[in-house]
């Protein structure tokens, strides 16, 4: 790493965008710039995308009613460890406070307005949480996080394709969420069994388990 790429602005240091991968930020811009076609769709994907990631937790908490135990588990887990990953992604933006590449490289075409200054590049918060719900998901059901494997990764590269982040943003971001969520299950699954057992008894049932009480038996 030279010292060029270690002078920055902020509390700490952070990448020096430009030097570090700038010229592959710029190869991503250039390639919206000839795809003018494909813009309207990426913009509405990187905004609204985060839907997708709402129906594919509540589609892994529906499915883990169905198999309950250790899926049922995870899906407990899942609300305090993607909250976890976004409060560590955000300490991180704000303790390095990298520049926006589209305010250190003006000249790049963006599809997206440049986020104010305050507002900083490292690590995406938009990857970081994409990274965090797909590793949430894999987590309770293999199949559904897939899917959503294959979503975080388009959220993270549309990140780049707008102009808003540089591309070691979003991979740091899709890092922080999906290894903040997986520490965070391996600490807590123990008392995610437990409470499970526990809510399983009273009015709740229905939220974790698709199975019917049995019925009593008459003497």
């Amino acid at each position: 790493m030279t010292p060029s790429m270690l002078a920055l602005p902020g509390p700490l240091s952070a990448f020096d965008g430009p030097s570090f991968d700038g010229d592959w930020y710029t190869e991503v811009t250039d390639l919206a710039r000839r795809t003018t076609w494909a813009n309207g769709a990426v913009d509405a994907y990187t905004t609204y995308g985060v839907l997708l990631f709402g129906v594919l937790l509540a589609a892994a908490w529906w499915s883990a009613r169905r198999t309950g135990g250790r899926a049922m588990a995870a899906t407990l887990c899942a609300p305090i460890t993607i909250a976890a990953a976004l409060a560590v992604n955000a300490a991180l933006k704000s303790v390095v406070a990298e520049a926006r590449p589209c305010r250190a490289l003006p000249h790049a075409f963006t599809v997206e307005p440049c986020p104010a200054a305050s507002d900083y590049s490292f690590p995406s918060n938009h990857s970081a949480m994409a990274g965090a719900v797909a590793m949430a998901v894999l987590l309770i059901n293999w199949r559904l996080g897939v899917l959503a494997a294959a979503a975080a990764l388009l959220m993270a590269a549309s990140r780049v394709y707008v102009g808003v982040h540089y591309p070691h943003d979003v991979i740091i971001g899709l890092a922080v969420g999906t290894t903040v969520v997986l520490a965070g299950y391996a600490a807590l699954r123990n008392i995610a069994l437990r409470l499970l057992n526990t809510l399983t008894r009273t009015p709740l049932r229905p939220l974790l388990t698709a199975t019917a009480t049995a019925p009593a038996v008459a003497n």
